[in-house]
């Protein structure tokens, strides 16, 4: 029996040979005989496009089966029209007859890997020769002459050779180098016409480990809808739509409430040992495994929108989820196992409901949005009380018997990593969740209050990419006067304002604005909160004397273009950092200042000289957070003239009209809180940043050479362009956005 074959390799080459033992398709590998004595080669299907049998291709006869005529494109480049045998789910590729009966090959093998288009002529047609020579036992033998590639391992049934096909298809994509692999995925995205060759060319180049898909969405070229349709494309899956789609109520009893949502899948549909499965993730060659391991069933994978998963797991699995409330209700103190102290009665034993609680409360902060979670203990034998930060203010979420008090504390200690022991001295950590596939990270500060407590707060560090200037809240002035800073070649921009006004967030927008290949980066933050492609982060550690002047020392013998230091805790800091910004590099930092003026004032009592501080400033920018109002229930209203005039009051009448503030007027409207579900009836939801921007022009940099007080330098920053924080807030007023309670709440001139 003939068994030669033809090679068609990734690279373009081609080698004529003879199988040295059967092709099967479940396997991962070749092995044949290139000829002339030569030992057996073995080949890895990732290297190759196709396996040839050469000869002439037979014509079709009869009509046994339906066949679909296609034409594929390999990735050399190749394209053929070929006739594809239906009902193949085989794990690398499929078999097919060539429709060209020019070409010299008698039947073709292509790999599904190797496929950059292929696009179907007809659904129907002339059946192939080899027709009526598909086995009943789910092997392909396309001639008598291609025996030698039949897949003689493949299962009886045809779900268990689906799921075979699924399984062993992303083993195969595993083997493949990460920039071919993604490639192909942007291949079908450009195929498609949703972005452009050299958007995924720009994307291959700043993702580094990330996969090709992720950061495309990231970026904001394609949306996760369009994605999945690539991949379901590109994995010959199902996609689903779980808004038009029902699961069975034998497929939800497969797997428990638990499970789903740690795996986000959803069952759709169970007949005898056939499980089909929702997924957002087919790349995933973990989730057919730990399904089949798991339901003792063959696995179906289609595809599904992440966001469907999640809200069609909370609308099926009605199961009650223990709240924290409802543990919390438990812990009435009577069930602890308690012991006697000088000063209290303390929890010491392990419990699991500690341990679940807080989790739960840590995972319950998220789900509201809160920034800061507050572990309190009282004195005596009041309830331990539990407060979130949401929007700028705390609000009691949870009291707990004060027993549990004590080992709420030690739990968390263990999650950071803490010294559990130590009850005197002030710690720091870290906690890190994986929370439905994310990451979540909690920065922990311990601190000793009186009478042996301990408080615990929390900063939930959720911020995962930096937002676009353009949706940072600028107004359109001061927006365009920050983006002409930007683009200075060199000089310090500073950020100012209290702690969790936004300043670190503010300062990397400032970055992706200008990060590109061409610009070398550095960063040195405490903590590294975003993440950005192409920058060079680094993590201070004051506690090994890795501090932020010693990452600026080292960083000013690194190449750099640009340099970001999170913060300016001392004189020498901000002296190397000025003299950076003047020796040709662009400078960014934070100060917590109360007002752009100030800051000035406050650098030169630091001992700043302010004729280099002069030359080097490009502008400061002040912010605040206020309280926004809630989209979805705020209410316009007409002030009355008393509102109006108060508003006029507090922008300051002078500047008001030179501004070009609208005037009163029966058509002028605002906005009020009203409360609805989505806002906790609170009004409010989300928050707004306010700026105050200062550009360092002529008249500024001669201000600040004659060392002028801050109200002086306030009034000439004002007349050079300058608006104040509560002007860009009363701005965001007659926008409808937030309210003058929210303004003054944050700002004091």
């Amino acid at each position: 029996m003939d068994n030669r074959v033809v090679l068609m390799f990734r690279n373009g080459q081609r080698l004529e040979a003879s199988l040295a033992q059967p092709f099967r398709s479940r396997q991962e590998t070749i092995v044949v005989l290139p000829g002339n004595g030569e030992k057996p080669r073995t080949f890895r299907l990732a290297e190759i496009c196709c396996i040839a049998v050469p000869g002439t291709p037979r014509p079709t006869v009869g009509d046994q089966l339906a066949e679909s005529l296609e034409e594929v494109e390999i990735v050399t480049g190749e394209r053929w029209l070929v006739r594809v045998m239906p009902n193949q789910q085989f794990h690398n590729g499929f078999y097919c007859t060539p429709a060209d009966e020019t070409l010299p090959y008698q039947s073709l093998f292509i790999m599904s890997h190797a496929v950059r288009n292929r696009t179907q002529h007809s659904a129907g047609g002339e059946d192939p020769a080899n027709g009526d020579l598909i086995q009943a036992d789910g092997d392909l033998t396309a001639y008598e002459e291609l025996s030698v590639v039949v897949d003689e391992t493949a299962p009886a049934t045809p779900d268990v050779l689906h799921q075979g096909a699924i399984e062993e298809f992303h083993a195969a994509q595993v083997n493949l180098p990460a920039d071919q692999l993604n490639a192909r995925v942007g291949d079908i995205l450009v195929s498609a016409g949703l972005i452009t060759r050299d958007q995924v060319e720009k994307a291959l180049e700043g993702r580094e480990r990330k996969k090709i898909g992720v950061h495309l969405i990231e970026r904001g070229l394609i949306t996760e809808d369009q994605l999945l349709t690539a991949l379901a494309t590109k994995f010959r899956m199902q996609f689903v739509d779980l808004e038009t789609v029902a699961p069975s109520t034998g497929a939800l009893l497969a797997l428990s409430r638990e499970m789903v949502t740690q795996m986000q899948v959803l069952p759709l549909e169970r007949t005898g040992k056939r499980l089909v499965v929702a997924t957002s993730e087919p790349t995933d060659i973990t989730i057919i495994d730990r399904l089949r391991f798991i339901t003792n069933c063959n696995i179906e994978l289609v595809v599904a929108l992440s966001r469907q998963i999640s809200a069609a797991i909370k609308k099926y699995y009605k199961t009650p989820e223990e709240s924290v409330d409802a543990l919390i209700s438990e812990m009435d103190g009577g069930q602890a196992t308690v012991v006697e102290q000088p000063e209290e009665v303390a929890f010491t034993e392990p419990d699991s409901k500690v341990i679940r609680l807080v989790s739960k409360i840590l995972i319950d902060a998220y789900h509201k949005g809160a920034s800061d979670v507050h572990f309190e203990p009282a004195l005596d034998r009041n309830p331990f009380v539990v407060r979130y930060r949401i929007d700028g203010e705390c609000l009691i979420a949870h009291q707990i018997p004060f027993a549990f008090k004590s080992a709420i504390i030690s739990r968390l200690k263990i999650l950071a990593n803490l010294d559990i022991s130590e009850h005197r001295k002030p710690q720091s950590g870290k906690i890190f969740l994986l929370y439905e596939k994310r990451k979540l990270e909690y920065r922990l500060e311990i601190t000793p209050t009186v009478g042996g407590r301990e408080d615990a707060v929390l900063r939930l560090l959720t911020a995962g990419k930096p937002l676009s200037l353009h949706g940072m809240g600028f107004s359109p002035l001061n927006l365009t006067r920050f983006e002409e800073i930007l683009a200075k070649p060199y000089g310090i921009i500073l950020c100012a304002g209290p702690t969790g006004s936004g300043k670190t967030t503010t300062l990397h927008s400032a970055l992706a604005t200008i990060n590109s290949p061409e610009r070398k980066i550095w960063t040195a933050e405490d903590p590294v909160e975003i993440i950005q492609q192409g920058l060079r982060q680094v993590q201070v550690n004051p506690k090994i004397g890795f501090t932020f002047q010693e990452a600026l020392r080292s960083f000013l013998r690194a190449d750099p273009d640009v340099i970001m230091i999170g913060e300016m805790r001392d004189a020498e800091t901000a002296k190397t950092a000025i003299a950076a910004s003047l020796t040709g590099h662009l400078v960014f930092s934070t100060l917590h200042t109360n007002s752009s003026p100030e800051t000035v004032v406050r650098l030169i009592e630091m001992g700043m000289d302010p004729y280099n501080f002069s030359d080097a400033l490009l502008g400061i920018l002040a912010q605040r957070l206020a309280r926004r109002l809630c989209e979805k229930c705020r209410t316009p209203y007409h002030p009355a003239r008393e509102q109006y005039e108060e508003l006029v009051k507090q922008y300051g009448r002078l500047w008001f009209g030179e501004h070009g503030m609208p005037s009163y007027s029966d058509d002028l409207m605002l906005m009020k809180k009203t409360g609805c579900k989505k806002c906790d009836n609170t009004g409010y939801r989300g928050r707004i940043a306010i700026h105050e921007l200062l550009v360092a022009t002529s008249a500024v940099k001669h201000a600040i050479k004659s060392n002028t007080t801050v109200e002086l330098l306030r009034d000439l920053a004002v007349r050079e362009g300058m608006r104040t924080l509560k002007m860009d807030g009363i701005h965001k007023v007659f926008q409808g956005v937030t309210d003058l309670d929210q303004i003054m709440k944050v700002c004091m001139l």
